[in-house]
């Protein structure tokens, strides 16, 4: 597994404090943003860009297994032309583009990377207005790899309140998962704003996974640790996974489609679940993920 092809864990950081950013890397996460967008004052945004690619290339650089992104401010902002030219550098993994909510959005930020020699960059997309949700499946389109659901945005465009049971903004949160999978996007699910409250992190995010992401925001490195957890398959699950392959495969070759495993019925969707597991471990041979295809 290529050690950019998944992002458990997206830690931000504002792109105005290079001593924090430096830091990123010591809580472990798969990608860190160097936030330009709501972590910065508007007066600070020029000093804040040089921040963004001095030390963006300094851990892209020194950290190859991390993924370094920067997020720019929206393409309808009055920072997004100086955020590309100025922020953005070759060694960087790629850029976040925030409250993108019209496919004209997409084909501009296509448009200024070729324009910048950046179009090699990954792009990941920010879904978090009413007009981007009810539009998100025309938008998660090329140059477009990844997208995050910005929940706290979105029930703001909305009007609504936020609440600890998250009811008011599931169907958005689902509608991004899906549409994700349809369109073979990686899914990162929403910040949890308590960064002191674990319990609630973990149960968020066990939520999110359920739902279908794969991924979480972060926003203090102490969550970090706690999405790798989440969006990581356990030994026993990984070990019940083998097993369950490779008698599923067993059957299948005797003319069978269907299986009776440790007190479960298991089939074709059973067994793809079964791969999915096994392809988000680093140390599972191949051939072995493939089994049952």
């Amino acid at each position: 597994m290529s050690p950019h092809s998944r992002m458990r864990s997206v830690l931000f950081a504002p792109a105005s404090r290079p001593d924090v950013l430096r830091k990123l890397p010591r809580s472990g996460p798969d990608a860190v943003v160097l936030d330009l967008e709501d972590a910065v004052p508007p007066d600070g945004k020029v000093e804040a860009r040089r921040h963004a690619r001095e030390v963006g290339t300094e851990l892209a650089v020194a950290h190859p297994e991390l993924a370094v992104l920067v997020r720019v401010n929206a393409r309808s902002s009055d920072w997004f032309t100086a955020d590309v030219r100025d922020a953005l550098a070759p060694a960087l993994f790629g850029v976040v583009v925030p409250k993108v909510e019209a496919v004209a959005d997409v084909e501009a930020v296509a448009g200024s990377l070729e324009d910048a020699g950046l179009s090699t960059l990954a792009v990941l997309a920010g879904i978090e207005t009413a007009a981007g949700v009810a539009r998100v499946e025309e938008l998660l389109r090329p140059p477009v790899s990844a997208a995050y659901f910005g929940a706290e945005d979105f029930i703001a465009d909305m009007g609504g309140t936020r609440t600890e049971a998250g009811i008011e903004v599931l169907y958005a949160r689902s509608r991004v998962a899906l549409a994700a999978r349809l369109t073979g996007v990686h899914a990162i699910d929403q910040i949890v704003a308590s960064f002191d409250d674990d319990e609630r992190f973990l149960v968020d995010g066990r939520e999110g996974q359920a739902i279908g992401y794969r991924g979480k925001l972060c926003i203090h490195p102490a969550q970090v640790r706690l999405a790798n957890e989440i969006f990581s398959p356990s030994a026993d699950e990984l070990d019940r996974a083998r097993r369950l392959l490779a008698a599923y495969e067993q059957a299948r070759r005797a003319g069978e489609a269907a299986i009776a495993f440790e007190g479960q019925m298991v089939d074709q969707p059973m067994a793809r679940r079964a791969r999915a597991t096994l392809e988000l471990d680093d140390t599972t041979p191949d051939d072995v993920a493939e089994q049952g295809r």
